[in-house]
Protein backbone atom coordinates (compact mmCIF):
# COMPACT_ATOMS: atom_id res chain seq x y z
CA UNK A 1 0.00 0.00 0.00
CA UNK A 2 3.10 2.53 0.41
CA UNK A 3 4.55 1.84 -3.08
CA UNK A 4 0.72 2.51 -4.49
CA UNK A 5 0.17 5.57 -2.17
CA UNK A 6 3.87 6.91 -3.60
CA UNK A 7 2.71 6.07 -7.03
CA UNK A 8 -0.99 8.03 -6.83
CA UNK A 9 1.14 10.87 -5.35
CA UNK A 10 3.90 10.87 -7.57
CA UNK A 11 0.90 10.50 -10.59
CA UNK A 12 -1.01 13.90 -8.65
CA UNK A 13 2.03 15.63 -8.71
CA UNK A 14 2.67 15.28 -12.92
CA UNK A 15 -1.01 15.11 -14.02
CA UNK A 16 -1.31 18.48 -11.93
CA UNK A 17 1.71 19.72 -13.66
CA UNK A 18 1.42 18.56 -17.32
CA UNK A 19 -1.96 17.67 -17.63
CA UNK A 20 -3.34 14.25 -18.94
CA UNK A 21 -1.91 14.79 -22.39
CA UNK A 22 1.66 15.39 -21.27
CA UNK A 23 2.11 13.14 -18.66
CA UNK A 24 4.06 10.09 -19.23
CA UNK A 25 3.93 6.57 -16.94
CA UNK A 26 7.67 6.69 -17.52
CA UNK A 27 7.62 10.73 -15.74
CA UNK A 28 5.29 9.02 -13.02
CA UNK A 29 7.60 6.08 -12.46
CA UNK A 30 10.42 8.53 -12.02
CA UNK A 31 8.82 10.80 -9.53
CA UNK A 32 7.73 7.85 -7.64
CA UNK A 33 11.57 6.57 -7.72
CA UNK A 34 9.84 2.87 -8.77
CA UNK A 35 9.96 1.11 -12.49
CA UNK A 36 7.58 1.64 -15.19
CA UNK A 37 5.86 -1.90 -14.45
CA UNK A 38 4.93 -1.59 -10.86
CA UNK A 39 2.80 1.78 -12.01
CA UNK A 40 1.02 -0.17 -14.37
CA UNK A 41 0.44 -2.89 -12.17
CA UNK A 42 -1.00 -0.68 -8.97
CA UNK A 43 -2.79 1.58 -11.93
CA UNK A 44 -3.11 0.36 -15.14
CA UNK A 45 -2.69 2.21 -18.12
CA UNK A 46 -2.51 5.97 -18.05
CA UNK A 47 -6.48 6.74 -18.15
CA UNK A 48 -6.92 3.85 -15.43
CA UNK A 49 -4.47 5.71 -13.14
CA UNK A 50 -5.71 9.39 -14.39
CA UNK A 51 -8.82 8.41 -12.84
CA UNK A 52 -7.73 6.70 -9.88
CA UNK A 53 -5.90 9.89 -9.27
CA UNK A 54 -8.89 11.87 -9.54
CA UNK A 55 -11.20 9.88 -7.23
CA UNK A 56 -9.06 8.91 -4.33
CA UNK A 57 -9.30 12.54 -2.26
CA UNK A 58 -12.96 13.01 -3.91
CA UNK A 59 -14.31 11.03 -1.51
CA UNK A 60 -13.05 12.52 1.66
CA UNK A 61 -13.48 16.26 0.50
CA UNK A 62 -17.58 14.80 -0.58
CA UNK A 63 -16.93 13.94 3.28
CA UNK A 64 -16.01 16.88 4.64
CA UNK A 65 -18.06 19.14 2.34
CA UNK A 66 -21.44 17.27 3.61
CA UNK A 67 -20.44 17.04 7.40
CA UNK A 68 -20.23 20.93 7.58
CA UNK A 69 -23.53 21.41 5.57
CA UNK A 70 -25.40 19.09 7.99
CA UNK A 71 -23.54 20.99 11.03
CA UNK A 72 -24.45 24.14 9.53
CA UNK A 73 -28.23 22.97 9.06
CA UNK A 74 -28.40 21.73 12.77
CA UNK A 75 -27.62 25.29 13.46
CA UNK A 76 -30.92 26.75 11.87
CA UNK A 77 -32.05 28.38 8.66
CA UNK A 78 -29.24 28.87 6.30
CA UNK A 79 -28.88 31.43 3.67
CA UNK A 80 -27.14 30.95 0.08
CA UNK A 81 -23.87 32.34 1.46
CA UNK A 82 -23.78 29.66 4.12
CA UNK A 83 -24.60 26.73 1.71
CA UNK A 84 -21.45 28.39 -0.49
CA UNK A 85 -19.29 28.88 2.68
CA UNK A 86 -19.99 24.59 3.54
CA UNK A 87 -18.82 23.54 -0.13
CA UNK A 88 -15.70 25.92 -0.49
CA UNK A 89 -14.60 26.29 2.90
CA UNK A 90 -13.42 22.67 3.43
CA UNK A 91 -11.52 22.09 0.29
CA UNK A 92 -9.87 26.17 0.84
CA UNK A 93 -8.68 24.40 4.19
CA UNK A 94 -7.28 21.53 2.70
CA UNK A 95 -5.46 23.13 -0.11
CA UNK A 96 -3.95 25.60 2.94
CA UNK A 97 -3.07 22.82 5.65
CA UNK A 98 -3.20 19.60 4.29
CA UNK A 99 -0.25 19.78 2.20
CA UNK A 100 1.22 19.91 -1.04
CA UNK A 101 -0.33 17.18 -2.26
CA UNK A 102 -3.99 18.94 -1.80
CA UNK A 103 -3.07 21.85 -3.69
CA UNK A 104 -1.77 20.15 -6.95
CA UNK A 105 -5.38 18.07 -6.68
CA UNK A 106 -6.50 21.48 -6.95
CA UNK A 107 -4.79 21.78 -10.00
CA UNK A 108 -5.77 18.20 -11.25
CA UNK A 109 -9.56 19.09 -10.45
CA UNK A 110 -8.63 22.30 -12.66
CA UNK A 111 -7.78 20.04 -15.76
CA UNK A 112 -10.97 17.76 -15.49
CA UNK A 113 -12.97 21.01 -15.30
CA UNK A 114 -12.00 22.54 -18.31
CA UNK A 115 -12.11 19.21 -20.52
CA UNK A 116 -15.15 17.67 -21.73
CA UNK A 117 -13.61 14.54 -22.34
CA UNK A 118 -13.68 13.98 -18.54
CA UNK A 119 -17.12 14.43 -18.09
CA UNK A 120 -18.05 11.21 -17.14
CA UNK A 121 -15.34 11.03 -14.28
CA UNK A 122 -16.62 14.28 -12.88
CA UNK A 123 -20.08 12.87 -13.00
CA UNK A 124 -18.73 9.76 -10.88
CA UNK A 125 -16.34 11.82 -8.46
CA UNK A 126 -18.15 14.83 -8.25
CA UNK A 127 -21.48 15.75 -9.22
CA UNK A 128 -23.19 13.68 -6.80
CA UNK A 129 -21.98 16.38 -4.34
CA UNK A 130 -22.15 19.15 -5.88
CA UNK A 131 -25.65 18.00 -7.29
CA UNK A 132 -26.73 18.25 -3.36
CA UNK A 133 -25.54 21.99 -2.77
CA UNK A 134 -27.58 23.07 -6.11
CA UNK A 135 -30.39 21.12 -4.50
CA UNK A 136 -30.03 23.37 -1.08
CA UNK A 137 -29.42 26.47 -2.51
CA UNK A 138 -32.56 26.24 -5.32
CA UNK A 139 -34.48 25.13 -2.39
CA UNK A 140 -33.44 28.69 -0.79
CA UNK A 141 -34.32 30.22 -4.02
CA UNK A 142 -37.42 28.23 -5.54
CA UNK A 143 -38.04 30.73 -8.29
CA UNK A 144 -34.99 30.27 -9.80
CA UNK A 145 -34.39 28.47 -12.62
CA UNK A 146 -32.26 25.62 -11.98
CA UNK A 147 -29.94 26.38 -14.98
CA UNK A 148 -29.12 29.57 -13.48
CA UNK A 149 -28.08 27.94 -10.25
CA UNK A 150 -26.24 25.20 -11.74
CA UNK A 151 -24.04 28.36 -13.59
CA UNK A 152 -23.20 30.50 -10.72
CA UNK A 153 -21.81 26.85 -8.97
CA UNK A 154 -19.76 26.25 -11.20
CA UNK A 155 -18.50 29.67 -11.62
CA UNK A 156 -18.06 29.48 -7.99
CA UNK A 157 -15.72 26.39 -8.45
CA UNK A 158 -13.53 28.25 -10.51
CA UNK A 159 -13.31 30.79 -8.16
CA UNK A 160 -12.41 28.34 -5.39
CA UNK A 161 -9.68 26.57 -7.98
CA UNK A 162 -7.91 30.04 -9.01
CA UNK A 163 -8.02 30.93 -5.23
CA UNK A 164 -6.27 28.19 -4.48
CA UNK A 165 -3.91 28.05 -7.21
CA UNK A 166 -3.11 31.59 -8.31
CA UNK A 167 -2.28 33.62 -5.20
CA UNK A 168 1.23 34.35 -7.41
CA UNK A 169 -0.74 36.15 -9.98
CA UNK A 170 -2.78 38.20 -7.30
CA UNK A 171 -0.14 39.09 -5.91
CA UNK A 172 1.65 40.04 -9.13
CA UNK A 173 -1.18 42.08 -10.67
CA UNK A 174 -1.58 43.98 -6.92
CA UNK A 175 1.88 45.05 -6.63
CA UNK A 176 2.80 42.45 -4.03
CA UNK A 177 6.03 40.17 -3.82
CA UNK A 178 4.33 36.76 -2.88
CA UNK A 179 4.53 33.80 -4.78
CA UNK A 180 2.38 31.42 -2.61
CA UNK A 181 -1.06 30.02 -3.55
CA UNK A 182 -3.12 28.63 -0.35
CA UNK A 183 -0.53 30.50 1.46
CA UNK A 184 -2.77 33.60 1.20
CA UNK A 185 -6.00 31.65 0.81
CA UNK A 186 -8.77 33.82 2.84
CA UNK A 187 -12.06 31.60 2.76
CA UNK A 188 -13.86 34.24 3.87
CA UNK A 189 -13.57 36.77 1.11
CA UNK A 190 -13.95 33.89 -1.82
CA UNK A 191 -17.16 32.97 -0.03
CA UNK A 192 -18.58 36.69 -0.07
CA UNK A 193 -17.27 36.80 -3.83
CA UNK A 194 -18.96 33.51 -4.83
CA UNK A 195 -22.22 34.05 -2.97
CA UNK A 196 -23.33 37.29 -4.50
CA UNK A 197 -22.07 35.78 -7.87
CA UNK A 198 -24.78 33.30 -7.35
CA UNK A 199 -27.24 35.78 -5.96
CA UNK A 200 -26.67 37.83 -8.91
CA UNK A 201 -26.79 34.97 -11.54
CA UNK A 202 -30.44 34.10 -10.17
CA UNK A 203 -31.83 37.72 -10.51
CA UNK A 204 -34.27 37.96 -13.34
CA UNK A 205 -32.33 39.77 -15.88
Amino acid sequence: MQTRGRILDAAERIFAERGFDAATIRDIAAEAGVQAGLVHHHGGGKEALFHLTVARRAKELSQLRMAALEARRAAGAMTVRDVVACFLEPYVRMARDGGPQWLAYARLVAHVSADPRWRELAAECFDPTAGRFIDEIAALRPGAPRPAVATGFVYSVAAMLAHVTSGWRVGALAGGDTDGDADEASPGDLVAFCAAGIEAALRPH
